[in-house]
């Protein structure tokens, strides 16, 4: 440890703070990852803070995908916009992630939850790129506090009710009126804004539009992500009304992920087609989740995971096309092929990998998923059928919109990107083609998990 902390100290006196943030979020990444184990339990490590597998796997998400927003952050460091606090409110992001991924208690889940809408907010109106962002940040602050009240009365509720707030102490609560499919709804409905689900989806492209690269990356990485694992923590409370009301959650999740996927085959920017997509991706997730089967569950993790590396790498991607052509409509980037050859290989490896083709981890963890949901009904195969048809289609038209045509100017092969583009382009694709050879890291990690919520 201290061979990889004391260079890292040597340095400080020859480089800026912004050079040493990124290295050292690198370096913690590759610490983290080092700590690999199966082990559901809370290792405990004070504060009421801990970890078990699927919070591991989180974490170690989130130091990965903050190392390589402020690798691709560089127009805000040459344009001299702030970029000290720029790292500071991402910092501050991070550290709001990580308390909420390794709490131990409902109440201070709960508080750091919510406490990520802030830096969220302020990355999104202090430098994003349009006036827009104003209604962009008042939507997501308003969906997401309309529906966190209600879970803060509910955990108040439980609390009254269990005596303690502590995870490893709930025990799940009987089903024996209909306030107590109320309560259900009320704690649930925060984390499925979070998610976000169809109809509570709106606050999403808006916000991935008006964001900077970086609020986007963090947005589509790792915040979307607050809301499965909140899933995952509160569902072991509400396993009876659970299992009553899964009809409702797995038609608005194969009914509404079809209905999205249409809505991207008509967009016409390039951020917005990515976020609708991942809202179509999240949609599987809910049917996983919610089904308290083992399949649903490791699929949903796995899916998480993957989506969060791929969608953050397609917006890092949108961004180098943005700051080359100062737009993002798909009308105005086609023949990027003959303008960018070098970077149309990641276009092409990227959107293969959003579309779930193998080896990538979206492959292993929507078969997981499909497994989950056909075991519940025969009939959701058709809306399978359509979610996967229409992703693949959705997926194919960004691809071809953007790399085929013709150009509109008569430059070609002039900017192929820089050295550091393909190298943060190429960490978003290797963990998420890599990681599958490895997948028994998420899947057994999942196994351990549901055995220990049915004991």
């Amino acid at each position: 440890m201290l061979k990889l902390i004391l260079p890292l100290v040597m340095l400080m006196k020859y480089m800026k703070v912004c050079s040493v943030v990124q290295i050292g979020l690198l370096i913690v990444s590759f610490m983290v990852g080092l700590m690999s184990y199966h082990d559901f339990y809370f290792y405990g490590i004070g504060f009421s803070l801990g970890i078990d597998s699927v919070s591991y796997i989180m974490i170690l998400l989130s130091v990965w995908i903050m190392s390589l927003v402020l690798m691709a952050s560089q127009k805000v460091k040459y344009s001299k916009n702030f970029y000290g606090s720029f790292i500071g409110v991402n910092l501050l992001l991070l550290i709001c992630l990580l308390i909420t991924f390794s709490s131990m208690e409902y109440m201070l889940f709960y508080i750091s939850f919510e406490m990520s809408l802030i830096p969220t907010l302020i990355l999104i109106l202090g430098w994003g790129y349009q006036p827009e962002r104003i209604q962009a940040g008042i939507y997501m602050l308003f969906y997401t506090l309309l529906f966190s009240l209600p879970l803060l009365g509910s955990l108040l509720l439980a609390l009254n009710k269990s005596g303690s707030l502590v995870i490893l102490l709930s025990q799940p609560f009987i089903y024996d009126s209909y306030l107590m499919m109320i309560w259900y709804f009320a704690t649930v409905m925060a984390f499925v804004v979070k998610l976000p689900m169809y109809m509570l989806h709106l606050w999403l492209p808006k916000a991935h539009v008006e964001a900077p690269v970086a609020g986007s990356m963090i947005l589509a990485g790792v915040l979307l992500k607050l809301g499965g694992y909140g899933l995952i923590r509160v569902l072991i409370l509400f396993q009876f009304m659970g299992k009553e009301s899964y009809w409702v959650w797995l038609s608005l999740g194969l009914v509404g992920g079809s209905l999205v996927s249409l809505m991207c085959l008509r967009q016409v920017d390039m951020k917005a087609l990515i976020a609708y997509s991942s809202v179509a991706h999240m949609s599987l997730v809910l049917c996983g989740i919610m089904g308290f089967s083992w399949w649903g569950l490791s699929g949903a993790v796995v899916v998480m995971v993957g989506h969060g590396l791929c969608s953050s790498g397609l917006f890092c991607l949108a961004n180098i096309v943005y700051e080359r052509l100062g737009s993002r409509s798909l009308l105005m980037s086609k023949g990027l092929l003959s303008f960018m050859p070098s970077m149309g290989l990641w276009w092409f490896l990227l959107s293969v990998s959003n579309m779930a083709s193998p080896p990538s981890l979206n492959l292993l963890g929507e078969i997981n998923l499909i497994i989950s949901v056909v075991s519940w009904s025969k009939l959701t195969m058709f809306g399978l059928v359509s979610l996967s048809f229409l992703s693949a289609s959705y997926t194919l038209y960004m691809y071809s919109l953007t790399q085929h045509g013709l150009f509109f100017n008569s430059l070609y092969s002039c900017c192929s990107g820089k050295v550091q583009e393909y190298m943060i382009l190429f960490l978003h694709w290797m963990p998420l083609n890599v990681l599958l050879l490895n997948s028994n890291l998420l899947l057994i990690s999942s196994l351990i998990k549901m055995k220990c919520v049915k004991r």
